[in-house]
C-alpha cells in the first residue's frame, strides 16, 4: 500500500506542476497582448490626424468643385502654386528663406 501512497504524490505534483506551467503561460501572454495593444494604439493616434487632415482636404476639393468654373479653375492654380510649386510663364516667384 505504500508503493500506492507514493504514485498519488508524485502524479499529484506533476498535475500542480502542469497547472502552475499553465497559470505562468497564461499571464506571460495577457501580458504580451497588453503591450502590443499599447502598441498599436500609440500607432493609430498619427493615424487618425492624418485622416482628419484628409477629410478636410477631401471637403475643400468638393466646395471648390461645387461652386462652379471660376472657382474650379482658381482652385486648379492654387493646387499648381502651392502644392506642386509651379509658376504661370514670365512670372516671378520669391521664396521666403527666412523660413517664416
Amino acid at each position: 500500500m505504500k508503493i500506492l501512497k507514493t504514485k498519488r504524490q508524485k502524479g499529484s505534483f506533476l498535475l500542480r506542476l502542469a497547472i502552475f506551467a499553465f497559470a505562468v503561460y497564461t499571464v506571460v501572454a495577457l501580458v504580451n497582448q497588453q503591450v502590443q495593444i499599447s502598441e498599436k494604439r500609440q500607432e493609430l493616434a498619427p493615424v487618425k490626424q492624418q485622416i482628419q487632415i484628409q477629410e478636410i482636404k477631401n471637403e475643400d476639393i468638393k466646395h471648390a468643385l461645387s461652386t462652379g468654373a471660376n472657382a474650379s479653375s482658381d482652385y486648379i492654380e492654387r493646387v499648381a502654386r502651392e502644392g506642386l510649386s509651379l509658376a504661370k510663364p514670365g512670372e516671378r516667384v520669391f521664396v521666403n528663406i527666412a523660413g517664416n
